[in-house]
């Protein structure tokens, strides 16, 4: 399930290897879909091999094989985390090979059983155990006096072992500086509230609990943030890709006006709301990388959309389309930042895809489908477009402005991949239809 450390299980395994000297050559893939992995591997083939990236999947089919088993003297030692799989299909055609001198580690909340077979070993990784909860409240408690052991295994109950939420409890415990039971207190009282408030099923097995100390974070994170940020910062991070969103689209100008509601807030005061909110664990904020600077776990995520209905759910995906597409350059000189705009358009596609087609379709989409193209991968451009040309038809209507656009995009990048009779075949219904 979420929020058990899975990646950070992944991550310890490979910080080991690497400071250990075992290893090569690492390469950590975020691999929420097909396209991430392509773009990873053709990535690692540009590194290694120094092999063109304008074909991603010609790019990374040179990666997979270059890690094939060779007899050579001193044969690379590699290790490939594939972290967070949603579907494993994406991973058709692109498991890296068997090797006695390479490895790959996959996380994941699927059981499918295309993830076990020959050579793979499956390990399921649960809540902490009594003796887990133990230590980890312990060693994350040691700057407070030592609470009596019965406190802290009331507090591990209460939060259902999850490692997640224990994480973000003691972060609040140390930064309010009260004590396991102040906090339960606090805790079953949000707890009452929400179930009164919400008698259906949480996400993902989430107890009360749980769901009563994200609450509780959310709340002590804006009273210590300016200008009312750090909800609707949170909101609109609960749209995007999980795995890490450009800081410039959380602190420009189009993200910032929305926060205040029509007035601007300063880029300062949503800095700070950053460093609140990775304070108190709920999100992870790292500025050195800002193109993936901020993280959030999909529970928080999923925590976070839950508290709007549908019509604010609506507002808010449109809101957070106008934020990417203000922060994308026209120009795309920046593979990486191309890469993140991309992934955190199909995060927002995948919760909020009809938002994106009211009144008409989300220049957004356009923008997302000519970034595939100008990166080389014109294949995946066209399919992109044919996409649009779909949805906008179902959407809008044949006739609508949008979907003559979306018509001409798939021709356009149908031509540019040599399907030159499609393209006149595509540009001859067009006609017709006027």
């Amino acid at each position: 399930m979420g929020g058990v450390g899975k990646t950070q299980l992944a991550a310890r395994h490979v910080r080991d290897g690497w400071r250990g000297g075992r290893l090569d050559l690492l390469v950590w893939v975020t691999a929420g879909s097909r396209q991430a992995v392509v773009d990873a591997f053709a990535e690692a083939a540009q590194t290694v091999l120094g092999t063109d990236r304008d074909d991603p999947e010609r790019a990374a089919a040179a990666f997979l094989a270059w890690l094939e088993p060779k007899a050579v003297p001193e044969p690379p030692r590699w290790l490939v985390v594939l972290d967070d799989v949603t579907d494993p299909a994406d991973l058709t055609g692109l498991w890296p090979p068997d090797s006695p001198t390479g490895r790959t580690v996959v996380t994941t909340r699927s059981r499918d059983a295309a993830l076990t077979g020959r050579g793979r070993r499956q390990i399921a990784v649960d809540v902490f155990t009594r003796e887990e909860s133990q230590g980890y409240l312990t060693a994350a408690l040691a700057v407070h006096d030592r609470e009596p052991l019965s406190e802290l295994m009331a507090l591990g109950d209460a939060l259902g072992w999850l490692p997640l939420a224990m994480s973000q409890a003691t972060a609040y415990i140390v930064d309010a500086g009260i004590t396991c039971a102040a906090y339960r207190g606090l805790l079953a009282d949000r707890a009452r509230r929400l179930a009164d408030l919400r008698p259906v099923a949480l996400p993902d097995d989430q107890t009360t609990g749980v769901a009563a100390a994200w609450a509780l974070s959310v709340e002590r994170a804006v009273r210590h943030t300016r200008a009312g940020v750090a909800r609707p910062l949170l909101h609109l991070a609960s749209m995007l890709d999980p795995n890490g969103i450009p800081e410039a689209v959380l602190t420009g100008t189009t993200a910032r006006t929305w926060f205040g509601q029509g007035v601007r807030v300063r880029e300062e005061d949503v800095l700070g709301a950053l460093r609140v909110l990775h304070r108190l664990s709920l999100i992870d904020h790292a500025p050195r990388n800002p193109h993936r600077a901020v993280r959030i776990h999909r529970l928080v995520q999923r925590a976070m959309r839950d508290t709007l209905d549908v019509r604010e759910q609506d507002a808010l995906a449109r809101i957070t389309a106008d934020a990417l597409l203000a922060v994308w350059p026209e120009a795309e000189p920046d593979t990486d930042l191309a890469q993140a705009l991309r992934s955190n358009t199909e995060a927002l596609t995948r919760v909020a895809e009809s938002a994106l087609y009211q009144p008409g379709a989300h220049a957004l989409l356009h923008r997302t489908a000519r970034s595939l193209g100008e990166a080389g991968q014109v294949t995946e451009a066209a399919a992109y477009f044919e996409h649009l040309v779909e949805e906008t038809g179902r959407r809008l209507g044949s006739d609508h402005a949008d979907t003559s656009s979306a018509r001409a995009g798939l021709a356009h990048w149908r031509g540019k991949s040599g399907d030159k009779a499609e393209e006149a075949a595509v540009r001859q219904r067009r006609h017709s239809r006027r």
